[in-house]
Order: C-alpha cells, then structure tokens, then sequence
C-alpha cells in the first residue's frame, strides 16, 4: 500500500484530532484510528475533504451509537419475554431503531456527497464494510487474545 505525504499528513492530522477527542485510550482509540487511516486511504482524501468530512463523519456516527446505547440500555437486563406483548414493543423498539439508522444514512450519505461527490460517498460505503470484515477477520484470529 503507497503512502503519498498528502496522505500521511491527512492521517495524522485526523488521527491527533480524534485522539485528542477521546477520554480514555484503548482497544476502542486504536481500531478507529485505524478506521480513519483505512477509510482516509480507500476514497483517497484531499486534506480539504478530510477536515470537511471527518466532523461530519463522527457526528454521524455519535448519533448511531447513541441510538445504539438507548435501545441496548433500555432492554440490556431483558433475558425472557413475560408476554407477548413485552416481545412486541421489543420488536418493534427493534425495528424503530434500525428505521432510525436508515434515517441517518439517508441524511448524513446526502451531507457525504455535498463534500466528497457520489463516487466517493459510495467508496466510503464500501470502504466501511469492508473495515469491519478486516476487524472481524483480526478478532477471530486472536479470539483468545484479550
């Protein structure tokens, strides 16, 4: 993989940014750091794009989490249903909070395209999935190692 300059000042720029963002470091600091380095790399860029999009970005994704966090909060000590109807507001508070998400891609995918245009709003689809599948390959090869 070849590092331009360009691209390796974008990468520490973002990185000391979001470093800087961040309370506590660990496992968490290093896989998004990682992340920007990875998604920076795959869409290629400019360090105007990178300072444009990675607020955006984060803001983004602080709303995923948080939407994340509320439902996984008000239903963590849920292990069985006492009715169905306990199941249906599961199922549908479910359902609400992946319609939330769509909602957010929709919203956030056309703030993307006003920065970076549709190819790259669409690289960095597939540059995010394609993170998480490289993450996920790490974690099952050192699955004993935490």
């Amino acid at each position: 993989m070849k590092f331009s300059i360009r691209h390796i000042l974008v990468v520490v720029m973002v990185v000391f940014t979001t470093s800087v963002s961040f309370a506590q470091p660990g496992k968490a600091d290093k896989v998004e750091a990682l992340k920007v380095s990875f998604i920076t790399e795959k869409i290629n860029l400019t360090p105007q794009e990178a300072q444009n999009f990675w607020p955006l970005y984060n803001e983004y994704n602080d709303k995923i989490k948080f939407t994340r966090k509320a439902f996984r909060q008000q239903y963590a000590n849920v292990n069985d249903f006492k009715s169905d109807k306990e199941a249906d507001d599961y199922l549908a508070a479910e359902l609400k909070l992946r319609q939330t998400e769509v909602d957010l891609q929709k919203e956030y995918f056309d703030k993307f395209k006003k920065i970076l245009g549709s190819k790259k709003t669409g690289l960095l689809r597939k540059a995010e999935e394609e993170f998480k599948k490289e993450v996920l390959k790490i974690f099952k090869g050192n699955g004993n190692d935490s």
